[in-house]
This record gives C-alpha cells, structure tokens and sequence, in this order.
C-alpha cells in the first residue's frame, strides 16, 4: 500500500527522510521539498512516483539509476550535491574550531577502480552491482562513474566471470585500470578446475588484461600491473588498495606534500602501497608503516627501483594492535596516517602525546575523523585546516585530509 509524504532533508546515506507520527522514514531517490508517493516497509520506503519535484532534481547520468545500487545521487543539482557532500564533513566536525574548504570535486568517468557482483543464472551470467539493500544483481551495460576502459571492457568481463564461475553463488570481481591493463582480482567464486584455468588464461591473453587473480592467487600474469605515485612506478599486488581515483589521490598528495615540505624525516602510517611514501620521499626521508605484506613488498621494491628518491625504509606492524608509540613517533618531524574507515583511535593517542610538529589525517570516514582529531587536539595539536575531497561521485561517502601542528617541546 503506497501513502503520499513530503521530504524534509537529505540522510546521511543521500536517502530522503520524511517525517511521520510513528518517526522518521528513508525513501531512495528523492530531494528536500519533493512530495512522492512510496510504498512502506518499517523505516524505509520505496519511491512509487515524483508528484511534486524539487528545482534541484535534473535528469540522471545512467540508464541504470535507482536500479543499481553503486550510486545514490545522480538526480541531485551538481552544485547542490558538492554542497551537501562538504556539508557532511561540516556535520562530523561540529564542536571542532577548523576551516573547511571547498569541496575537491569528482568528474564522472574517473574512477579506474570498481567491484562488481557476478552470478550465473538460468539465462546467463550477471554482472554489475547490487541493487540498492538487496543482494539482487543488476547486470550493467554503462557506467559513467568508471574510467572508459571499465566501460569497453563489460562485454569481455562478463565472459571471463563466465569461465571461472565454479558456484551458484554471487562472486566478486575487482577491476582496476593500471598502465599495464585491466588488474582483475576475482574472489569467491570456486575452485578452479586445470581445464578451467587453461581457458581463462588464454582469455586473458587473447583481451590484453594485464593479471587474472582469483582468492589472491594469481592465475596468469602476462604484464605486471604498474601503477605511478607520482614519478615512481610500483608493481602493484592481487586486490591491492588503491585511492578511487587518480585524481583524488593527486589532490590529497599534494596537500599532504605541502603541509610536510618542511619535514626532514616523515612517517607514513597505513602507507599502503605507497602512494604518500613514494612522493613524500623526493624530498623527505620516509619510514612506512603498514600491516599488509604484499603492499608493503610494492612500496619497498618502488622504492629501491625508482630514482631520486631520499632514503625510504619499510615495516610491517598492525598499528590498530600495536601502534607506534609516542617515543617512537619523536624521531619523526612529519607525519601522515590513512586508515581504514574504522579510523585511528589508539593510534592517535600516541600521536597526541608526541612531539611530532606536522601531522596530516587522511579518512575517508568523516565521523571517525572527527574523533581522531578531537584526541589530537586535545593533546595539544592546532588543527589548520580540513579539506573535504570527493572521490565516490553521487555516493554518500567523503573523503578528507585535516592538516595540524604542534609546537615542538625543548627535551632537557
């Protein structure tokens, strides 16, 4: 049974909230001042029909939209939506004096790194991604958040899922744009069988992808996957982390790289495979620090490869067990860390109670950041700034890269 609701204001997952006697309802893919019908269920609703529509609503990017799950905002005014994206990292921080800027905008068809849902059916094999709440995969033929090379590829990917499927349950597949080609890190789904594998390998040679890798064991890899961090190549692992897009992850260096020029000797937390490190180290020594071997392996080969680079050290330490202490973090004048979205808390304490001057925070979990930042300054830190950097377009995720300083203390 539908019932008519006005829409109040955006949620922070970009689902319209009406408000009703019994509490607030979410309804998909609606705006502020729209009137809609919608079929409810608990809290949530589905969107039946627009009667009343917002100015700020515009005719959506993709034929799949409200569909596919992947993007939440595609009908929502440009420069509203930018809005309301830095408003959420304004919203996380309230109660902490800082600057926010402007919001480092997205533009569509950048993203070089997607995972799709597959699952073989009676009449075929779906690629795509879930529809939104639902484990229901949507097969795609577009993507305008995705690089091109994504986009061309569908056709081929689809097959490939189809020689490797060894299940009847959905799977992911990883897909990433490198300098080598498509990096394809298929996970859960099944037990490759010899002949099986023969055929996949040869499709991969016959598409020009660069690696196949299923459950992080690679399969075939006829050109090493290279990715650049800044002018340094890196060859990197099966499903590695990579920033979203080029672009965002250039914005953040860059930001990260001012705040630090100063800085002789600078840690890097979290480092990954290298995407601060490999920059920070054409000016400044670098000690990297992450939990993930194969990363690590990335960062440090990079390094012992690429020229011009000051001295780049590495260590494998979980820093969520066992962060780097305080009196370790002293031997450093700089400092980055970017965690996961569960964000720093015990590592942030210790930082707090550093002497470390120059401190950058990347999250990409404005929530857990305002957390982090309130132990930094609370344990002295000034926060300088925060910019709020937008790298999953017409999502309700933000990145943001908060800059601090402390007054060095004299040691007796």
């Amino acid at each position: 049974m539908s019932a008519r609701f006005t829409i109040k204001k955006l949620g922070a997952q970009g689902d319209g909230i009406a408000e009703t006697e019994s509490g607030d309802l979410f309804i998909p893919f609606t705006l502020p001042g729209e009137t809609v019908t919608a079929a409810r269920e608990r809290d949530r609703a589905a969107l039946m029909a627009v009667l009343e529509a917002s100015p700020l609503r515009i005719e959506p990017a993709c034929r799949h939209f409200t569909e596919c799950g992947g993007c939440a905002l595609q009908h929502f005014e440009a420069e509203a939506y930018r809005q309301w994206k830095r408003d959420k990292v304004v919203h996380a921080l309230k109660g902490i004096d800082s600057s926010i800027d402007e919001l480092v905008a997205c533009a569509p068809h950048t993203r070089r790194r997607v995972v799709l849902a597959a699952r073989r059916t009676d009449t075929g094999m779906l690629l795509g991604f879930n529809r939104h709440l639902s484990p229901e995969i949507i097969s795609i033929s577009e993507c305008p958040i995705s690089l091109p090379e994504i986009v061309a590829a569908l056709d081929q990917l689809r097959a490939l899922a189809d020689l490797i499927c060894a299940t009847t349950k959905s799977f992911r597949m990883a897909v990433t744009v490198t300098g080598s080609g498509l990096d394809v890190a298929v996970h859960e789904s099944g037990k490759l069988g010899e002949h099986q594998r023969r055929i996949a390998s040869n499709f991969v040679l016959a598409q020009g992808f660069a690696r196949l890798s299923i459950d992080d064991e690679i399969v075939i890899e006829p050109r090493k996957p290279v990715v650049m961090f800044g002018s340094v190549a890196v060859a990197v692992p099966p499903g590695a982390f990579l920033q979203a897009t080029e672009a965002a992850e250039q914005a953040m260096a860059e930001i990260v790289g001012t705040h630090l020029r100063r800085a002789k000797k600078v840690a890097d937390l979290f480092a990954g495979c290298g995407s601060f490190a490999l920059r920070l180290a054409a000016k400044s020594e670098v000690h990297a620090v992450e939990g993930d071997a194969a990363a690590l392996s990335a960062l440090d080969r990079g390094a012992r490869f690429a020229t011009g680079l000051k001295r780049v050290t590495g260590e494998r330490r979980d820093l969520f067990r066992r962060p780097l202490t305080f009196k370790e973090l002293n031997a450093f004048d700089g400092l980055v860390f970017d965690p996961p979205r569960a964000g720093a808390e015990d590592q942030s304490k210790q930082i707090a109670r550093s002497d470390v001057p120059l401190v950058a925070a990347v999250s990409c979990n404005p929530v857990t950041l305002a957390r982090d930042l309130r132990i930094l300054i609370d344990g002295g830190y000034q926060l300088k700034s925060v910019t709020p950097i937008d790298q999953f377009l017409w999502s309700p995720h933000v990145e943001a890269v908060a800059l601090l300083e402390k007054p060095r203390r004299r040691r007796g």
